[in-house]
């Protein structure tokens, strides 16, 4: 699998914006490596966006992700991709103010049956393997089906 991805191709996987990206950067919230003025993300890096465009899109302010991703972090000494790319599901639950990664449906539904305001739970296991899968779709679709570009020009034109 691909270890090292251009902004071009995260643009690409993740459907965020270019602009986006550039800012994430500028503000440390995901800082890819770098050779010469390129940008160049892991497969960490991409995952993480992965989750992050996930959270934005169910409605959290940047800023709450920014303090999520940090407190992950924190919490388990390792970036958020490396916490969530193992074989446990995590799910992610808040109510707005507390925050609950759980990995255990036991646990999941105490959280839900004793809140009390509405929880949002992602499944942030479920949104790295769609980026991964994603990938394994990209490389499957540029590779040649069989035929090679000269046959399909003869036929072409022999038309």
């Amino acid at each position: 699998m691909q270890t090292r991805f251009t902004s071009r191709e995260v643009v690409q996987l993740t459907g965020i914006t270019p602009r986006q990206l550039q800012w994430w950067d500028e503000r440390g919230i995901v800082v890819p490596s770098r050779d010469g003025r390129r940008r160049l993300y892991s497969m960490e890096d991409l995952s993480e966006i992965a989750v992050i465009c996930e959270l934005r899109e169910r409605g959290f302010s940047l800023q709450r992700v920014r303090k999520m991703v940090r407190f992950l972090q924190h919490e388990f000494h390792q970036r958020l991709a490396e916490t969530v790319s193992g074989t446990s599901d995590y799910h992610l639950l808040t109510d707005g103010r507390s925050l609950y990664l759980e990995t255990s449906a036991q646990q999941i539904v105490d959280i839900l049956k004793n809140a009390r305001q509405p929880m949002l739970a992602v499944c942030l296991s479920d949104t790295v393997r769609r980026v991964r899968a994603n990938i394994r779709g990209e490389k499957k679709r540029s590779r040649p089906s069989g035929s090679t570009g000269r046959s399909e020009r003869r036929h072409k034109s022999a038309s």
